[in-house]
Formats: structure tokens, C-alpha cells, sequence
């Protein structure tokens, strides 16, 4: 495992995102796909609290030594239970990239970690510093994708009768 790419890939990643949709209108941040999926704002809040309450504080329970159980957490409940499309879209992103600046900083700072260093997870098993890390990775490039189909339906939602095929294939 390189660790240095990864983190680097997480600190550019919050970067991108921010430039990505730092001029997106809070409307379409709060607008639905009629499939039910995500709103871009639902997405920014989850990767906010993804990245504070379960990565990066899961990777600081490991890599610190600590034993017992997990703390619960319900990331796919949060969506609703703390209301993220009613969030101001501005603020949420803003408090993603403050979060993964300090997850950023934090990884950097560490001197030698333990990538083996493990837990057991109730679901998954044996979960490790490097496989969290790793995961973190891929977790930002699944919701990059996620986003992504959100920009593509917004295309085909603002232009009915129209056809995006010229495009190319989604």
C-alpha cells in the first residue's frame, strides 16, 4: 500500500469537489432523481459526516490502539434523521472540505503508523487502518460517480423534448 498517494488523492479530492460545485444552484444541490437516489446536498452532507464519525474517527480508533466495539453509526438513516436536504448547500460543502483538511492533516502527521493495526467489525470482520484507508479512497470516487449522475440528470431534466445522445452512451 502506498499511503502517500491515497492521502494526497484525499486532500485533491475535496479540492475538486469544491470547484466542481461551489457555483452549483442550491436548488438543483436539493433536487432528487424520480429514481429516489440522492441529492447532490444529501451526498455533501453525507461525505461530511462519513468523514468525521466513521473513517476518520474509525481509522483514530485503530490506529490508537483502541479496544471494544464500534460505535454505532447509521449513515444511510442520517439522510433523513438530520434533515441533509434541508441544510444550506454552501456551509455543508464548506464543512466537508474543513473536515477532510483535518483528516488530511491528522494522516500526515502520524509517524509510522500501523497500517495492519486492526479491528473487528460487527458486519464485515477483520477491518484493518490500511483497508479503512484504502476504503476511504473508493468511497470518494463512488459518490464522485454518484455526483456525476446527478449532473447527467439534470441535463436531461432541463432540456425536455431534447435528446443528450450526441453526447455519447451513459
Amino acid at each position: 500500500m502506498n499511503p502517500d498517494l491515497l492521502i494526497g488523492r484525499l486532500a485533491v479530492f475535496a479540492l475538486s469537489l469544491r470547484q466542481l460545485l461551489v457555483e452549483l444552484d442550491p436548488q438543483d444541490a436539493r433536487w432528487r432523481p424520480p429514481d429516489g437516489g440522492w441529492s447532490v446536498l444529501e451526498i455533501i452532507c453525507h461525505l461530511a459526516d462519513e468523514e468525521r464519525e466513521d473513517f476518520r474517527g474509525r481509522l483514530e480508533y485503530v490506529l490508537g490502539g483502541s479496544q471494544g466495539e464500534l460505535r454505532s453509526i447509521d449513515p444511510e438513516g442520517w439522510t433523513e434523521s438530520r434533515g441533509y436536504n434541508e441544510m444550506d448547500f454552501g456551509r455543508c460543502l464548506e464543512r466537508f472540505c474543513v473536515e477532510r483538511r483535518l483528516t488530511v492533516s491528522w494522516l500526515r502527521s502520524l509517524k509510522h503508523p500501523d497500517w495492519q493495526a486492526s479491528i473487528e467489525h460487527p458486519k464485515l470482520g477483520i477491518i484493518s487502518a490500511g483497508d479503512l484507508l484504502a476504503s476511504l479512497a473508493a468511497h470518494d470516487a463512488l459518490h464522485m460517480r454518484q455526483i456525476s449522475s446527478r449532473f447527467h440528470s439534470l441535463a436531461l431534466r432541463d432540456a425536455p423534448g431534447f435528446s443528450v445522445s450526441y453526447a455519447g452512451s451513459w
